[in-house]
């Protein structure tokens, strides 16, 4: 396991400034988002000009990409021609993680199952793997149908964020049947009442998580991914996030 941090962190600066952020915080690895809206580049713009997507994210300040976090707003075959370009370009700067969202809740269970076939039969083509997000309001934010979704797309992954867990409507329940299938991890502290805290007073225990992970022999990035909280130092709980899990490591 390695630690590295999303940009989403820093929502208010530009790509290059949150790079000398991360840097300055003594992070090495970095997750790009490459979202529609508010993205470091958008899937339309991937799609448009591949090899100048690939100069963007091979100009990281020494950061190694970690993983590049999909979101797409297109439809029908434009969707899918959007996520193949990003796959192309996660290849091209050799990445094999792509995050992507679980689809809304209520969308049609055998919808959701063909477009995450669709996906990871284009991830595997470019050498990649698609990790779907644990997120409230999705499908995935409870973990036995995430397990179910698994079960029936062979290759698919997770993304997991613990705190969509804790916090959200399925909180209390027991999460660790999903550990099998974490493919990425997103981090930050949460409560029941509050899906963002500070470092150290959540209910994220970081030490049994690791140690779980482990046996499960997970080896990729644990991605701290935190906005900031008001009247709060946010350069000062990043770095403290990166210590606490550099010490567990």
């Amino acid at each position: 396991m390695y630690i590295c941090a999303s940009t989403e962190s820093f929502p208010e600066l530009d790509p290059r400034d949150v790079l000398n952020k991360l840097v300055d915080l003594e992070y090495t690895a970095v997750e790009l988002p490459v979202h529609e809206q508010e993205g470091w580049l958008k899937p339309s713009e991937v799609l448009a000009d591949l090899e100048r997507a690939i100069q963007v994210c091979r100009d990281t300040h020494r950061l190694v990409v970690a993983a590049l976090s999909i979101e797409i707003e297109a439809t029908d075959d434009t969707y899918y021609e959007q996520f193949s370009a990003c796959c192309k370009l996660a290849k091209a700067i050799k990445v094999v993680t792509l995050v992507v969202p679980s689809s809304e809740l209520g969308t049609p269970f055998n919808e959701e199952i063909e477009r995450l076939k669709k996906l990871v039969a284009m991830a595997n083509l470019e050498g990649a793997v698609v990790a779907m997000r644990t997120t409230i309001g999705s499908m995935s934010q409870d973990p036995d149908t995430a397990v179910v979704i698994c079960d029936n797309v062979e290759g698919l992954g997770l993304a997991l964020d613990p705190s969509h867990y804790i916090a959200g409507p399925n909180q209390g329940r027991d999460y660790d049947k999903v550990l099998k299938y974490v493919r990425h991890v997103h981090l930050r502290d949460s409560t029941k009442e509050e899906l963002h805290m500070r470092v150290g007073q959540g209910e994220i225990d970081y030490g049994r998580l690791v140690s779980l992970l482990a046996k499960e022999k997970y080896s990729r990035a644990l991605s701290v991914h935190m906005p900031a909280i008001e009247d709060c130092d946010h350069d000062g709980e990043m770095r403290k996030m990166r210590l606490l899990l550099d010490s567990l490591l």
